[in-house]
């Protein structure tokens, strides 16, 4: 933690070795708390960045991302066993530095101080003026350079092994009554997939990613406001569930709204759209989000074209749903009079939840594999349905298809509807059989790869939705033709090579053309 632009983001980066929080010269980029899993010789532990403290204890905020920033560091400290309280070397001490050294003093967490930007022997000078914030541990750091790292994770890893040693001594009387009670009743089952399942929230600006982050945690874990572009880095929400005594664990990755390519006017908006797109890259089911009220715009079927060329699981969800129940409300009762006097120019209207979702899957046809659920993050509505929907396409995810139950229905795919060539000649198909699960990808052996056509390619595609289910997940099918492993025996002779006809004892010499 630390004042604005001293340089938090970029040694969050070096200590993680990745490029996950966005670095910028401009004040006040990070807002949300972003963590990352990290080790420092065998000893794991999770690392927090945090937005700047860019107020003073009596100073009040212009507008709310400044004031939710606030909160959200209050939280990373109280959440935290050690804090890395970075600094200026070039700008020496500040009243900001001070006023985030009182907050720290006054949480009684362990504080190292990070003078960062000491790239020179003459930076490294002024280190002694950073003494009077209070705290004895001071290391000269390059995050940019990667210099002076070392010693502040060794002291690091220090504090956190004597707060854990403290923590375990504390909680030796509790852990002896939990194993206690323990011994007496059956372990639950924490489920079979120890890895947690990636799910990235996606879409345009203001649609209320953030918001179904914080219904889910059922807390205020991101920043949300009404302001477009409120989040810029990808955050990581660690989050379980436990259903009928099985523990799921989730990661929900929050990111920036993706706008148009120019409508994007500066270098912090790029990368925080590029750090959404390697969301998709890196997630196992991409959620969708909508705004109910603005329908399907031509930003959100390019943001649902991405999901599909990273080919992955998706669900669309229709946000804000609460502010189309009054709309929704009278359609339904001019539907029930045009039903009742039976008027046929009346126009019709969608009243239910499954004409809506038909209607959102024609215009999003090619993700019409992807079910639908409309809920509002606001009031809570339908996000068990959301939850049961993640379940059952992860369980679609891992599904694994005998070879002879694929052939057999590939045969009686086939079989229904031939495939069709303009050359003439008939396409064969040998065998298939299935190389992956996540995402669902068959590899088929047929005679011509060029006679496999994208129109019979989606024709396999659907039947083999209707066979093994797969409700949100794209079906890859990879043709390859099967090599011939055995040359023909009869080989025919040019014709500029045929031998002389031999008539009446004389050979008489043939002329080939």
């Amino acid at each position: 933690m630390g004042r604005p632009n001293v340089g938090k983001s970029a040694l969050f980066n070096r200590i993680v070795g990745r490029r996950i929080a966005i670095v910028h010269d401009q004040p006040g980029v990070t807002r949300d708390r972003v963590s990352a899993e990290a080790e420092w010789h065998g000893q794991p532990f999770t690392l927090i960045d945090t937005g700047g403290i860019g107020l003073l204890r009596k100073e009040k905020a212009t507008d709310v991302i400044t004031t939710a920033a606030l909160a959200q560091v209050e939280l990373a400290i109280e959440a935290a066993s050690v804090v890395i309280l970075v600094v200026n070397v070039q700008e020496g001490i500040v009243p900001l530095d001070r006023e985030a050294a009182a907050r720290l003093r006054g949480s009684g967490k362990p504080v190292l101080v990070a003078v960062n930007k000491v790239d020179t022997s003459k930076a490294e000078s002024g280190m002694d003026e950073f003494a009077a914030l209070g705290f004895d541990k001071i290391f000269p750091v390059s995050a940019i350079h990667g210099e002076g790292i070392e010693p502040l994770m060794d002291a690091a890893m220090a504090e956190l092994k004597v707060q854990s040693r403290e923590s375990v001594e504390g909680q030796v009387s509790s852990e002896e009554a939990a194993l206690r009670e323990l011994s007496s009743t059956p372990p639950p089952d924490v489920g079979s997939n120890a890895r947690a399942l990636k799910l990235a929230i996606v879409g345009r600006p203001n649609v209320g990613k953030s918001s179904i982050i914080n219904a889910f945690t059922k807390s205020e874990r991101v920043i949300v406001s009404s302001i477009p572009g409120t989040t810029r880095d990808a955050v990581d929400v660690p989050f379980e569930v436990e259903t009928e005594g099985i523990r799921q664990s989730y990661v929900l990755i929050d990111t920036a709204g993706m706008r148009k390519t120019r409508r994007v006017d500066d270098s912090i908006e790029f990368f925080s759209v590029k750090r959404a797109e390697d969301s998709i890259a890196r997630c196992d089911i991409a959620i969708l989000v909508l705004d109910a009220e603005s329908g399907i715009t031509e930003q959100d079927k390019k943001v649902a074209d991405k999901i599909v060329e990273e080919r992955k699981a998706c669900i669309v969800v229709v946000n804000k749903w609460d502010l189309m129940e009054e709309a929704v409300r009278k359609a339904r009762e001019q539907e029930i009079e045009r039903r009742r006097t039976k008027d046929r120019n009346a126009p019709q209207f969608m009243t239910t939840l499954s004409e809506f979702g038909e209607w959102v899957q024609r215009h999003l046809f090619f993700l019409d594999y992807a079910p639908v659920i409309f809920t509002s993050a606001k009031s809570g509505f339908h996000l068990d349905r959301l939850l049961e929907a993640i379940r059952y396409v992860a369980a679609q995810l891992q599904q694994k298809i005998p070879t002879s139950i694929l052939n057999r229905t590939l045969q009686d795919a086939v079989e229904r509807r031939q495939p069709v060539s303009s050359r003439g000649l008939r396409l064969k198909f040998f065998y298939a059989t299935q190389v992956k699960e996540a995402p669902p990808t068959f590899l088929l052996f047929l005679s011509r790869e060029d006679l496999f056509s994208p129109q019979y390619k989606k024709y396999l595609s659907d039947q083999l939705r209707a066979a093994f289910g797969y409700e949100g997940c794209p079906i890859i099918l990879v043709p390859k033709a099967r090599p011939k492993t055995i040359e023909p025996v009869r080989k025919f002779r040019p014709r500029h090579q045929t031998k002389p006809r031999v008539k009446g004892g004389r050979r008489r010499a043939r002329t080939s053309y």
